[in-house]
């Protein structure tokens, strides 16, 4: 394993300039990449700071010469890795080898001229990054990530030496000998090189990671931003929660420019520099201020600027890969000269690696209790097992396979016990931290940010960690049940009928659209009404008219981060119709405007203030009857408002509104002259305007309401109560509710019959399809356009339509 080459012909120093990614087994994957970066990027536009590798000949070297080899594989022989003191021992004897070796004369030569090259370039009140890259580092398989040692705010050539001492040291961190052997590489087979970097300011502004793919479901279609205050070192290891930019690569390159989804992070620390200079501790993390908490780290055009930059990014490397390579990206703005610069990029290995054609789903077969704690959700796996809590490095000797780890956060170190864990769940932390990439390495589900968990948790309490509730992830208490269900979506054929999914959450999009499937038929905006912004729309608009001063606050609180309280309405909605849009892009997306029913409004926030009390709600003050009222002219507004940012500011034209509850044609009319009067006009733009045909009326005078839409959704539900006058909800008659009773039947078919007349689209969105195999069988012999069905029927339809279409 030694390197016999001679001193005098050794050259251990090499700009980004003169590097690239080919060199990785001189460089390591982390400096050939911003070699390559430097070189091939630059040009276009992409910021990197210049900096010089420290090659991994010179690590090499330095064994050579202090004759360590020997000594090395002599500690390394017999090693336990399930003894963590045993690996603990011997990773401390290795670093102190090294560290403590001689540097070369010759390389201690060249490692000084680099340094003063760069000062002489930059000026000596730069500092610099010195970061380790091994040679087996940042593969598309294997990610090496936080695996030595970087060192940040470096200055001075004591400093900048003795940090490179520590980097080469670094090789034989505990944490990167036990991901070597579970990886399955020789240990001296893989060398150190040194990334000599200029610091951004960041310490002044703020840094992050970002990500060319949806790191929870392997999404290729958006770009992941994730940021804080200060350097990036808390983010990357998952000391805050951050903020979350979510980018649509489809629109963005069509020329749209809009983020359509953010999530605001704690940010309680920021990591600066030390003002004293220490040379010890030339970093160290302070409180973040209460205002800064309650922004966002960078405006919507500096992430937008990322985007750019990381699709450039991406596009360089999947043309020289010749295949799609998602990319994980860092970044960090300059808080003095206030540009966004890119640090360092490497293929992301984990979400990439995911199956497109197997799909694995895991749900909760029973009503769980209340969450203990709340965060954000990594996966989307469920587990079980017993609480422990580690609170320091100290303890990691007391964790027992299986357990739960919960911990204020993880690092590199922590992984030994991390891989023995079924679940993990931290304070702090994002999508993008240690906790979070680990986990979704290992296969385990990971619950980060979640403030207090080892407040609220105890030790040996045996509790639940689900992350198959989309962005939330929740720690439940006891063993809840669940189940797993596996499908091979290879060769499953699509029927001539178009499969269309019922959607209410939006963190959900990204999960479910893998299934066969051709758009959404029907999107649910109560949901997100309900779950995002919880208050009513009125009551945002005139606080000053709700009585209770407890509902009051709740609103302030929700809307501090807001212009106003219409601002948040608008800026919830269209977030979460943009998420379900950019979901299933290009696709059509059905969003049906808000059916809350009196009743479901008033138990919004402020709710009860604004609504009446109806005898019966169902066939209330509901639907089209509600947006063309009045009262509820301004609530309705915003709802527009909402849809025009996500078709014309987005770029989502695969969205289509339909209008649900339209009892009469005067009715229809007007509420298209409403959506008018709110920029929302049929036809202009490609913009569809649907009706639920859910009333005998509808399908009375289809021929009539055609004049005024598109198509239609036949809404099995409630044509179904109001043909049968069943109110399904009552136990004294539910037992009449049934969608195949021949005056059902009739109604479907007349719907079907007067929607093909009148060339108008005609689907349904009822549970019929899902519950009776014969209703389906139905539908297609009627030669419905399409059926929307919830996302866990789908599959267990899908042959019974390929079936009737054969027949």
């Amino acid at each position: 394993m030694s390197n016999q080459r001679s001193a005098n012909q050794a050259q251990y120093i090499r700009f980004f300039n003169e590097i690239a990614i080919e060199d990785i087994p001189l460089v390591g994957g982390k400096n050939a990449s911003l070699g390559e970066m430097y070189q091939e990027l630059t040009p276009q536009g992409v910021p990197i700071p210049n900096g010089f590798a420290i090659t991994a000949e010179a690590y090499r070297w330095v064994l050579t010469e202090n004759n360590l080899w020997p000594q090395i594989t002599h500690i390394l022989e017999g090693l336990n890795l399930e003894d963590s003191q045993d690996l603990q021992k011997r990773g401390r004897q290795l670093r102190g080898l090294v560290y403590e070796a001689k540097l070369p004369d010759d390389l201690y030569q060249e490692m000084v001229l680099a340094y003063e090259k760069l000062i002489n370039d930059y000026g000596d009140n730069v500092s610099l990054a010195i970061r380790s890259s091994a040679t087996a580092e940042d593969l598309p398989t294997a990610s090496f990530a936080g695996q030595q040692d970087t060192y940040l705010n470096i200055s001075g050539l004591a400093s900048y030496i003795d940090a490179c001492r520590h980097c080469f040291a670094s090789l034989f961190t505990d944490r990167a000998i036990h991901y070597r052997v579970d990886q399955g590489f020789n240990h001296l087979d893989v060398a150190l090189s040194i990334g000599v970097q200029i610091m951004v300011r960041s310490d002044l502004a703020s840094s992050g990671v970002m990500f060319t793919i949806d790191t929870e479901t392997g999404f290729e279609d958006v770009i992941l931003i994730t940021g804080a205050y200060g350097l990036g070192e808390n983010v990357v290891q998952g000391a805050v929660d951050p903020d979350e930019f979510y980018i649509h690569k489809g629109t963005f390159e069509k020329g749209f420019r809009s983020v359509f989804k953010r999530h605001l992070g704690a940010k309680k620390i920021k990591m600066v520099y030390a003002s004293d200079g220490n040379r010890r501790e030339p970093v160290h993390n302070i409180a973040t201020g209460i205002s800064e908490r309650k922004k966002f780290c960078i405006s919507d055009l500096e992430a937008l600027k990322l985007a750019e930059y990381a699709l450039k990014i991406e596009k360089h490397y999947s043309d020289n890969a010749n295949q799609h390579r998602s990319m994980d990206i860092e970044w960090a703005k300059d808080g003095i000269t206030g540009e966004l610069f890119i640090v360092q990029a490497r293929p992301e290995t984990v979400a990439s690696q995911l199956s497109a054609m197997v799909l694995k789903q895991y749900h909760l077969t029973e009503k769980p209790p209340e969450s203990l704690v709340i965060g954000r959700s990594v996966g989307s796996k469920i587990a079980s097992g017993r609480v422990r809590v580690i609170e320091s490095i100290e303890h990691l000797n007391e964790f027992k396979a299986g357990e739960v780890l919960v911990s204020d956060i993880t690092t590199p170190d922590w992984e030994p016990i991390m891989k023995m864990a079924s679940a993990l769940v931290t304070n702090s932390g994002g999508r993008t931290c240690h906790a979070a990439i680990i986990s979704r390495e290992l296969g385990i589900p990971a619950v980060v940010g979640t403030g207090n968990a080892t407040e609220v948790l105890s030790n040996e309490a045996l509790v639940t960690v689900s992350c198959a509730e989309g962005d939330e992830g929740h720690v439940y208490a006891g063993q809840v049940p669940f189940e797993i269900t596996e499908t091979d979506l290879t060769g499953i054929k699509k029927p001539k009928t178009k499969i269309l999914m019922n959607l209410a959450n939006p963190e959900m999009a990204f999960r479910v659209n893998k299934l066969p499937n051709d758009g959404l038929g029907l999107a649910r905006m109560e949901f997100i009404i309900n779950n995002k912004i919880q208050v009513h729309p009125q009551a945002l608009l005139q606080p000053e008219l709700i009585e209770s001063e407890e509902e009051k606050l709740q609103i302030q609180k929700l809307i501090e981060s807001y212009r106003s309280g219409k601002d948040f309405f608008i800026r919830k909605l269209s977030e979460g119709v943009g998420t379900l849009a950019a979901g299933f892009y290009p696709k059509p997306v059905v969003v049906r405007l808000s059916d809350f029913k009196s009743n479901e409004y008033a138990s919004l926030i402020g709710g009860k203030a604004f609504e009446m009390e109806e005898a019966n709600p169902m066939i209330g003050f509901r639907g089209a009857a509600r947006y063309n009222d009045a009262s509820f002219k301004e609530s309705f507004a915003m709802e527009c408002a909402a849809l025009k940012h996500v078709r014309e500011v987005m770029g989502f034209e695969n969205i289509i509104i339909m209008i649900p509850f339209c009892r009469r044609l005067e009715e229809a009319k007007c509420v298209i002259d409403t959506l008018a009067h709110n920029g929302l006009v049929r036809g202009v733009n490609g913009l569809k305007i649907y009706m639920m045909c859910e009333i005998p009326n509808n399908v009375l005078l289809i021929d009539e309401f055609s004049e005024f839409f598109d198509g239609f959704s036949i809404g099995t539900n409630d044509l179904t109560q109001l043909v049968l006058g069943v109110d399904r909800d009552s136990e004294k008659v539910a037992y009449d509710y049934d969608e195949r009773d021949p005056g059902v039947i009739k109604m479907v078919k007349m719907a079907i019959e007067g929607a093909k007349r009148n060339g108008k689209h005609i689907s349904l969105c009822g549970q019929a399809p899902s519950d009776y195999p014969e209703f389906a069988e139905l539908l297609v012999e009627l030669e419905i356009d399409a059926m929307s069905l919830n996302p866990d029927s789908v599959l267990s339809t899908l042959p019974t339509v390929l079936k009737a279409e054969n027949h």
